[in-house]
């Protein structure tokens, strides 16, 4: 090896990270870009670049301008100083940047939930591309999308009220792809909604576009992801773009470098799961069962759940989309009602008592934090002071009957939280839309540790939240079981649970399939177990006795076979291959009509002929 052969393989880090700041030159491209909000600085002198046929990841801390850039890139926010430029082209609204071919899915789900499938899909399309299309066209188009996104058929005609949040994603998602001149594609967090098996279809849509020749650019919290998907990366910490990774350089080292000016890891910061101190049973279910007998007649139902929740004990809840784990966390925080059985908490004097709703649930010390923020978090046309105390007026309240606020106290539980969370805001009279969806989403969080209930709920907390933020709510979390509370933790993104929870539960068709413990709880245990390919507890899983799992066949990679699976789809067989690191060249299902609870679906069921690479 030559000598300077040796000193390029020899390079270090620090050279790496040293010579990443892009310069200005690119098929898109913004140029010292300053954009504020008040006194806020959402974008402060950003430089950025890209071309076309690529994926472009925009990354970093929450509000540090990541949506911000999405915005002034699709035309939708005006910058104060600067210059954007777009195929030499210069957006400066919504329209100009459609007619222009950019297309935007934004981090927020923006669904009318009183109108049909179709009509959301359609919605400012009318005199774009499918202004002549008949009704009967439209809703063949939405369905034959919706199947190719969703993985299963969607009814066209349902209203969006009855959808799941990943399905609501997707139609936003959908909306972008029904557009035949994009050229960029731009996708705002549009993965947080979305389960496994889901943001695998959309990987392999990203992938499409791309090698079409067109521009994809991901914003995203999720480093594990974009290292997966991303050809360059561009890491933006408070308002500045500090630096850009081409695709051998994106490591997850790299990115928290930049990210967070510090080389820690998160291999470096693995803690021990916590481990439960005491055996007193503090929440249990009996005999619980989420769906009607309609939803059991369709495939989707399971064994009663019977479910003891521990003092001191982080429960970790998973599945794949529309099994059930949603619902459930739902119904121990007192939003949803099960079919049957019942909820029970311990009182303050010991005693279990039953519950139902959400007002019983937070008399009891129970408190929720949802991960659909919009429909069941934020107040939007409140404040951020406001969204984040107004669950405390009552219990600070003095006075007697007269009801005095004690501003002092909240005054203080509000700088409190904002300082522990590291929550970015202007002044605390701006409405909490003002925020980024991560702080939005850490307003709610904090808005119940200021409650200091008992037991939390925690329904995907972390979505769209960053990895700095999601570290320091990991540790408020295990202080706060250490003091004698309890926590129910559902998340998709399996890397949460491990060195966190010390067990898992994993639901599927309605009920828990399987259960993984201490050293068992990993991705790769949690993952077989969401596709029913480990042993389950019982009478839950589903049937093995006639057919070899697909892990066994997958691993057999020269050969055709027919492998007989209940309630199976390609998407989630093609999901597994690729966890195992196998790809899927060909697969030919028989298909049977079935439904899930809300929505009737196709389902590709029984037997499935598959031809591997």
């Amino acid at each position: 090896m030559s000598e300077s052969e040796n000193i390029i393989d020899n390079t270090s880090e620090n050279e790496v990270l040293s010579n990443t700041k892009q310069s200005v030159v690119g098929d898109i491209y913004v140029q010292d870009v300053h954009k504020s909000f008040g006194v806020t600085k959402a974008l402060d002198g950003v430089n950025f670049s890209a071309n076309f046929g690529e994926i472009h990841a925009i990354v970093g801390p929450n509000g540090c301008g990541k949506s911000t850039l999405a915005k002034v890139l699709s035309g939708v926010l005006p910058i104060d100083k600067g210059k954007v430029s777009v195929m030499g082209h210069f957006p400066t609204s919504p329209v100009m940047a459609r007619d222009l071919g950019i297309a935007t899915v934004f981090q927020e789900v923006m669904i009318a939930d009183e109108a049909s499938v179709v009509d959301n899909l359609f919605i400012g399309s009318d005199d774009f591309w499918y202004k002549n299309l008949t009704l009967r066209e439209k809703a063949k188009k939405a369905e034959e999308l919706m199947e190719d996104l969703v993985g299963e058929y969607v009814d066209p005609n349902t209203l969006a009220i009855n959808l799941s949040l990943p399905i609501k994603a997707w139609i936003t998602i959908g909306r972008a792809f029904l557009r035949e001149n994009t050229k960029v594609l731009i996708l705002d967090e549009s993965s947080a909604a979305l389960d496994f098996d889901s943001t695998e279809r959309l990987f392999k849509k990203m992938r499409e576009f791309r090698d079409s020749g067109m521009a994809v650019f991901i914003v995203t919290h999720r480093i594990a992801e974009l290292i997966r998907i991303s050809d360059k990366a561009t890491v933006m910490r408070d308002g500045v773009d500090v630096g850009v990774l081409d695709k051998e350089n994106i490591t997850e080292k790299n990115l928290l470098s930049l990210m967070t000016g510090r080389t820690e890891s998160a291999e470096q910061t693995k803690t021990t799961a916590v481990q439960i101190k005491s055996e007193k049973i503090v929440m249990k279910t009996k005999d619980l069962i989420l769906w009607d007998s309609l939803a059991a007649a369709r495939g989707s139902t399971s064994e009663p759940i019977n479910m003891e929740l521990r003092e001191g004990e982080i429960l970790g809840v998973t599945g794949l989309d529309g099994h059930g784990h949603d619902e459930f966390v739902k119904i121990l925080a007192g939003v949803q009602e099960p079919h049957a059985g019942t909820t029970e908490i311990l009182n303050i004097t010991d005693k279990f008592v039953k519950y139902n709703t959400l007002i019983e649930a937070k008399k009891l010390g129970i408190s929720f934090v949802s991960g659909d923020r919009k429909k069941e978090g934020i107040l939007p046309n409140l404040s951020i002071y406001e969204n984040m105390v107004i669950p405390l007026y009552r219990t600070t309240s003095r006075a007697g009957f007269l009801g005095f606020i004690n501003w002092l106290e909240l005054n203080g539980v509000y700088e409190w939280e904002l300082d522990r969370l590291n929550i970015k805001t202007g002044f605390k009279s701006d409405l909490i839309t003002s925020l980024s969806g991560g702080n939005q989403q850490k307003v709610m969080i904090a808005r119940s540790f200021g409650q200091h209930p008992k037991t939390l709920i925690l329904n995907d907390p972390a979505r769209g939240i960053d990895v700095n933020t999601k570290k320091d709510l990991y540790i408020h979390l295990r202080n706060y079981v250490e003091e004698g509370n309890s926590v129910v933790f559902l998340s998709s993104e399996l890397e949460e649970f491990i060195g966190f929870c010390s067990k898992v539960l994993v639901f599927r068709h309605g009920g828990v399939f399987d259960i993984f413990e201490n050293e068992k709880v990993n991705a790769d245990s949690l993952l077989q177990g969401m596709f029913g390919q480990t042993q389950g507890i019982g009478s839950t899983s589903i049937s093995k006795s006639n057919n070899t799992s697909i892990s066994e066949k997958i691993n057999d990679i020269n050969t055709n076979f027919i492998i007989n699976i209940n309630c199976c789809s390609y998407s989630t067989v093609s999901s597994y291959a690729l966890t195992k690191e196998t790809s899927i060249n060909k697969c030919v299902f028989t298909k049977i009509r079935c439904t899930t609870r809300f929505i009737p679906r196709m389902s590709p069921c029984l037997y499935v002929s598959i031809q591997t690479e």
